[in-house]
């Protein structure tokens, strides 16, 4: 690296002005993760232009959701990797929720080729998940026992592939099923965590009434990663800091909590903002609340 000596007094007031905010600007670093369902049709549309702009916007790491037939955004894995490492982009999650336990293994070995360190599954898979489109509610058919038994089990193929299942939620696993069960509880007390563990979705947890500190102590280290989404008045998805969550209390137990990569995401935008702008707010948000 070639080292440039700067003579300031050689620099008129205004020119030394310009110097000094373009020198910070370089100092900064990228830091925080962005959930690519966030920019899911961007994504459809141009995939590496759309990257591109995520690292512009200052992200340091990706998780992904855009898997399909071996490639993940039409690329194949050892190219979405080497695309993202160009860009300063660390593959870092993806969401694999059409994991089943029959292509399991092909879905891990893209995986870690891709670079990824989390497998995360969004929904219980295998057609477990169930959505009311009438009142838009989410829930799961089966058992838990059942439900338990699988995440076990691809955890155990993850983690002698190198990897590491995460289990994301929705509202529904912070409140009681019709047995009077609430299926995040049983989940927590019924797998090991050596295999199985949380990506903690904090808009749907207060969704759900729930409080994630509660849970912060109660399963200490299991919440390895959270998407970090906030919720406007009228209880919408909205940019970081542009809605009632107080992230800020929240970040404060994070090593009570075991995370160690968090994610923006924003499943819809609403008034006209258009996702990539969004990003660009929830990213400006983060630092409100001392995310780094």
């Amino acid at each position: 690296m070639k080292t440039v000596f700067i003579t300031f007094k050689k620099i008129a007031p205004f020119g030394l002005f310009v110097l000094l905010m373009t020198l910070q600007a370089c100092a900064q670093e990228n830091f925080g993760g962005l959930a690519l369902y966030t920019v899911r049709d961007d994504m459809g549309g141009d995939a590496k232009a759309t990257l591109k702009q995520v690292a512009d916007d200052r992200y340091a790491y990706i998780e992904a959701a855009g898997y399909n037939e071996g490639k993940f955004y039409g690329m194949e894995p050892g190219e979405f990797k080497s695309y993202l490492e160009s860009l300063g982009l660390q593959p870092v999650s993806t969401h694999m929720g059409m994991v089943t336990l029959e292509n399991a293994d092909q879905l891990i070995a893209d995986t870690k080729a891709a670079g990824f360190e989390y497998f995360t599954i969004p929904v219980p898979p295998m057609g477990m998940f169930t959505f009311n489109p009438e009142n838009r509610t989410m829930g799961m058919k089966g058992s838990m026992e059942e439900f338990a038994e699988i995440l076990t089990t691809l955890g155990k193929k993850c983690e002698a592939a190198g990897l590491k299942l995460l289990y994301h939620n929705h509202d529904f696993e912070f409140k009681d099923n019709e047995d009077g069960i609430k299926p995040i509880v049983y989940l927590l007390e019924n797998t090991d965590p050596k295999y199985v563990n949380f990506q903690m979705d904090l808009f749907w947890v207060t969704k759900a009434g729930a409080d994630p500190l509660a849970y912060f102590e109660k399963y200490p280290g299991r919440f390895k990663a959270w998407h970090v989404k906030d919720m406007d008045e009228q209880g919408r998805f909205a940019p970081v800091g542009q809605g009632t969550i107080d992230f800020g209390k929240i970040l404060a137990e994070q090593e009570k909590s075991g995370m160690r990569y968090y994610f923006v995401e924003q499943d819809q935008t609403f008034d006209g903002l258009q996702p990539l702008e969004a990003i660009k707010i929830s990213h400006e948000g983060l630092s409100k609340y001392g995310f780094e």
